[in-house]
């Protein structure tokens, strides 16, 4: 099935989905003292770990792809992320966690990164929250303008999860429309098990108090065009637990790289060689990865999870963007270990032409 007719057909899901869920806004909470334990949206704390993967489409310049890959970990006992690479211009840091804002208790969802090398911070509430037996559906609206502005909806069913994400494309429009589009199936829970035991994960329990962080904003979205996004009330610089990565290659003799060519980095959290054969269903296991061109050595993977991490680098001979026939790999299990707010260092050689 081609990424054109999956996509289709997930929109088709969310919008269906959509229409059975209310969407009026999380309820205004009266006291004078509220409660932690009716966190609003909670349960998608639980629901979002583990690694997926699917096709994107999108209205941005990027456009689409047909694999995006997520690995969301808890970094606390109340919050749960997960960092992207495209390329060196291009990646995303996502993160939930409890905050307290207008009075009551509610899981805000970060979203920012670099586009084309520019920061943007966004902040979200959930505000229309529906779990039932057979699915959970949670919207999470721009804080200041609401839906009007930006906001998001994330299904779950079964093994599956739908992101539809909107905006109004920096209040160029009068409301928000179609900005991307993920339809993507659960790969793998063994790899966040690590951090849930360490932090008996979840727990309702505050990472942020909002109360009056965006007073007499426009709107709680952030922008960096030489650096961090200016006034982003919780920076890549105080996210706790992650560390980096500085992931280098190199070329075995004989193995000469045109300048034109890209390198693929791929992070997995199990082997892809075993008595060097390889295992392509272990790249359900993968983590982190980003292009490269061929003349670059090395990149630093930051807001990384600790763990324990198998290394491998790519030359796209074929220029699929994926592994395959005609390409250089290496094909050690070259392994690492990232400590929590750790650093750690790792290099390998491509050496072999896949068959």
């Amino acid at each position: 099935m081609s990424i054109r007719i999956k996509t289709l057909a997930a929109i088709a899901i969310i919008a269906a989905l959509g229409c059975k869920h209310n969407t009026t806004p999380a309820p205004t909470n009266t006291s004078s003292t509220p409660s932690i334990s009716n966190t609003y949206g909670y349960g998608i704390l639980n629901k979002i770990k583990g690694i997926w993967n699917g096709p994107v489409t999108s209205t941005t310049p990027l456009g689409g792809y047909p694999e995006w890959i997520v690995d969301f970990r808890p970094i606390s006992n109340n919050q749960v992320s997960a960092k992207n690479e495209l390329d060196t211009l291009n990646n995303i840091f996502m993160s939930f966690f409890i905050v307290k804002y207008n009075n009551q208790y509610t899981v805000a969802f970060r979203n920012g990164g670099e586009f084309n090398g520019s920061q943007r911070v966004s902040y979200f509430l959930a505000d229309s929250v529906s779990e039932t037996a057979s699915g959970s559906f949670y919207r999470f609206a721009e804080i200041i303008k609401g839906i009007k502005r930006a906001y998001s909806n994330i299904i779950f069913r079964a093994d599956s999860m739908y992101i539809l994400t909107y905006t109004n494309k920096s209040n160029t429009q009068p409301s928000a429309t179609p900005h991307m589009t993920w339809s993507a199936k659960l790969q793998d829970t063994t790899s966040c098990m690590p951090a849930l035991a360490k932090f008996s994960y979840p727990q309702k329990a505050l990472t942020k108090d909002f109360s009056s962080t965006f007073t007499g904003l426009a709107e709680s979205i952030y922008y960096g065009t030489s650096g961090p996004a200016v006034g982003d009330p919780y920076p890549d610089t105080t996210q706790p637990y992650l560390g980096k990565t500085t992931a280098g290659f190199t070329f075995a003799a004989g193995y000469t790289p045109s300048p034109t060519k890209n390198v693929l980095l791929i992070i997995t959290t199990q082997p892809l060689f075993s008595g060097g054969t390889y295992n392509s269903a272990n790249l359900k296991y993968r983590s982190r990865y980003v292009i490269l061109s061929s003349s670059d050595n090395s990149y630093v993977f930051t807001l990384m999870h600790p763990g324990t991490y198998y290394y491998y680098a790519i030359y796209d001979n074929a220029g699929t963007g994926l592994p395959a026939s005609g390409d250089w790999v290496s094909t050690a299990n070259t392994t690492f270990t990232l400590n929590a707010l750790g650093s750690a260092n790792v290099s390998t050689q491509i050496n072999f032409t896949i068959p």
